[in-house]
């Protein structure tokens, strides 16, 4: 075995020595079946070779060694780190050469992969036969990377399928469904045809050889499942199983769940109760907190949005309006969660449009619901994920679409500790439409078995309305002040704002500063704070308006962006000074406002990369720099053009969401002459 660069682990060493005998132990125990039975012929006549299967199903690889008789060399790869210690030392058990390195996967990091190439081609060419997974950790599963081609390539060596199965093994929750082999089983052992890829190849043929080896080891995991009667579906990772694929078993953890939340289904009367007295709540509209309503469902096909609140409300309007417009048999139902965005739809919602508040994630409440509305397609709107829903919505195999889809790396990591019900959950939508190529793969790791890239619909929503006749008012009790609004802020951004705003006011006569915060709720709070440090502040939500003293008018009110937007030609985007993620900055351009930003805009990754690449936003991390920023952009001439030139241009860069999600959706619908009657 190759010596390693680094101190290997005692721990990593004893695991690899009883992993080893227990990979013999499994194999002495076991029925085997070799295929084709001459393969130790096979394997004899065109060593060396590149030895490739899939990630997950290698647990028994090492053993294929001792079919050769040790009548030649092989070589392995292996991870750098010392995590990979038991890795290097049990393959040592099996006189197998370790190569260190990783390649570069999906997201174009090499780690290691250079070199790994590089001596794998050596010891290719020096006579030892080369194993490795074709699949790159970490994923996505059962595609093969185009390493394993251009080691064949420059090695001038096949590459051959191998797949290895038991009849009783257990699978690991991983992105390639590690499968643990079981003793006293039916094992098999199946080589494919080899590969073999040209010297001169160009990248036409590399993608046809790469796909080749896809195709050929599925080919040999399915035969050697089928040899031993295992169970091919549970080894599959759901993204790699296909759209056609079913979905992945219910299983414990989410049967858990369903039964915890029919006990809460008790308790929700009391839950509603308290928000109602909070005022999150419509006590007129209880019912539909229980899948109840008095609103008749029409005939026609139904497709059922549901969004969680203002923001997601805005992205899916103009999806809304493009559907009805193409289908005039249509009839769309939107559910939200939230009273502010009861409110927007009751503003904005087209004719054949309802709205309804979503029923709570108990069984008996989505049933009731979906008993009455009988949707033909479902459609969720970025990261609402109701488990209860999503089961009821596939028992009853209504199409079911995530759109605007996105996950933050917190979240993923919560879902991929819960594999046991995001698994079955994920698997359970017809097709998810990404914001990005990052999300697509986060979501495909989650378990989602078609997932497109479309893009942001955000990109593509109208900028939020504007109430011209209070944007006429604000703009006479301002009188022309410079102003900066600093839009859905976060505790303690506002601090950071209020210290930026004493800075420019030293530096601009009569500059004013408005706060929108993200939770209205906290207005009186923050108006609290800031005066108690001096300032003369104005709060909305008591009736007030700015005047000449004024120094920060906190509008704490609901439904108000798209006016303060139409007032300024700054804003600042909230959360994004703290580890938020950051908020949408495309409403703020909508309506001509340049953008400043603090470091944290996560949530709008490819946005505000794009938006920093056109030199349409700035990135500010301290009050210091957001008072520098904005007074260079207000007393800069042209500065402002010149931002909102490089903003539009790199909306320009990124829309077309709205065109694919609808062309999507539109698919999924019954044709017209299918359209079932309501009951």
């Amino acid at each position: 075995m190759a010596p390693s660069p680094q101190r290997e682990s005692k721990l990593g060493r004893y695991i690899g020595l009883y992993g080893a005998r227990y990979m013999r132990f499994v194999r002495s125990t076991s029925d085997v079946t070799v295929d084709p039975p001459d393969v130790v012929a096979r394997v004899n006549e065109i060593h060396p070779f590149i030895l490739a299967m899939w990630h997950g199903q290698f647990v028994l690889q090492p053993t294929l060694h001792d079919f050769n008789g040790r009548n030649f060399k092989v070589s392995a790869i292996a991870a750098r780190h010392k995590d990979a210690t038991a890795i290097r030392a049990l393959l040592g058990e099996f006189d197998i050469e370790v190569v260190q390195g990783a390649g570069a996967n999906e997201r174009k990091r090499d780690r290691g992969g250079v070199y790994a190439l590089r001596t794998a081609t050596k010891l290719l060419r020096s006579g030892s036969t080369f194993s490795l997974t074709a699949d790159v950790p970490p994923g996505p599963a059962r595609k093969a990377g185009m390493g394993i081609v251009t080691l064949a390539k420059h090695s001038g060596r096949p590459i051959l399928p191998f797949a290895v199965a038991t009849s009783r093994f257990f699978v690991l929750p991983t992105w390639s469904r590690m499968t643990i082999n079981l003793p006293y089983s039916k094992l098999a052992y199946v080589i494919g045809d080899p590969i073999w890829v040209a010297a001169d190849a160009d990248a036409e043929s590399m993608e046809q050889s790469r796909r080749a080896v896809e195709a050929g080891l599925d080919r040999v995991t399915e035969k050697a499942y089928g040899i031993v009667g295992g169970n091919l579906a549970r080894v599959t990772p759901p993204a790699a199983a296909g759209a056609l694929a079913g979905p992945a078993p219910e299983g414990f953890a989410l049967k858990i769940y369903r039964a915890a939340t029919r006990a809460f289904g008790l308790a929700a009367p009391l839950l509603l109760n308290i928000r109602s007295r909070q005022g999150k709540e419509d006590p007129a509209r209880r019912g539909e907190r229980y899948g109840q309503t008095d609103v008749a469902r029409p005939d026609g096909a139904l497709m059922w949005f549901h969004a969680a609140s203002v923001g997601e409300t805005n992205a899916v309007l103009p999806v809304i309006d493009r559907l009805l417009a193409e289908r005039q048999d249509l009839t769309v139902l939107l559910t939200t969660g939230t009273l502010t965005s009861a409110a927007m739809a009751k503003r904005r919602l087209p004719e054949r449009a309802l709205h309804q508040y979503i029923a709570l994630d108990v069984p008996s409440y989505v049933q009731a619901f979906l008993n009455h509305w009988k949707p033909d397609v479902a459609v969720f709107v970025e990261s609402e994920i109701w488990p209860n829903l999503i089961v009821e919505i596939a028992r009853r195999r209504i199409p079911l679409a995530l759109a605007n889809a996105r996950m933050s790396s917190r979240s993923a990591a919560r879902w991929r500790w819960l594999s046991g019900i995001s698994v079955p959950l994920f698997s359970r939508f017809d097709v998810v439409l990404a914001q990005n190529d990052i999300f697509a793969r986060t979501l495909k790791r989650l378990g989602a078995r078609r997932v497109v890239a479309v893009g942001n619909l955000k990109i593509d929503a109208p900028p939020p309305v504007v109430d011209a006749v209070e944007l006429e008012r604000l703009r006479q009790a301002l009188a022309g002040r410079p102003l900066l609004v600093a839009a859905s802020t976060h505790d303690p951004e506002e601090e950071t704002v209020a210290e930026a705003h004493r800075l420019v006011a030293a530096r601009l006569k009569g500059f004013c500063t408005i706060i929108a915060p993200r939770h209205p709720g906290r207005g009186k709070a923050i108006a609290a704070s800031l005066r108690a440090k001096g300032f003369e502040i104005a709060l909305r939500s008591a009736g007030e308006r700015p005047d000449a003293k004024t120094d920060i008018y906190i509008v704490d009110t609901i439904g108000e962006l798209g006016t303060l937007y139409a007032l300024t030609d700054v804003a600042f985007i909230g959360g994004s000074l703290i580890a938020h993620g950051g908020q949408n900055p495309v409403e703020a351009i909508g309506h001509g406002a340049v953008v400043l930003t603090g470091p944290h805009w996560s949530n709008f990754r490819d946005l505000y990369r794009a938006l920093l690449r056109h030199k349409g936003a700035r990135e500010v991390a301290s009050a210091a720099a957001l008072a520098d920023a904005l007074v260079e952009i207000l007393a800069q001439e042209g500065e402002v053009l010149r931002m909102r030139n490089g903003a539009k241009a790199a909306l320009q860069s990124l829309a077309g969401a709205l065109d694919r999600t609808v062309q999507e959706l539109i698919a999924m619908l019954p044709e017209p002459s299918r359209v079932r009657r309501a009951s």
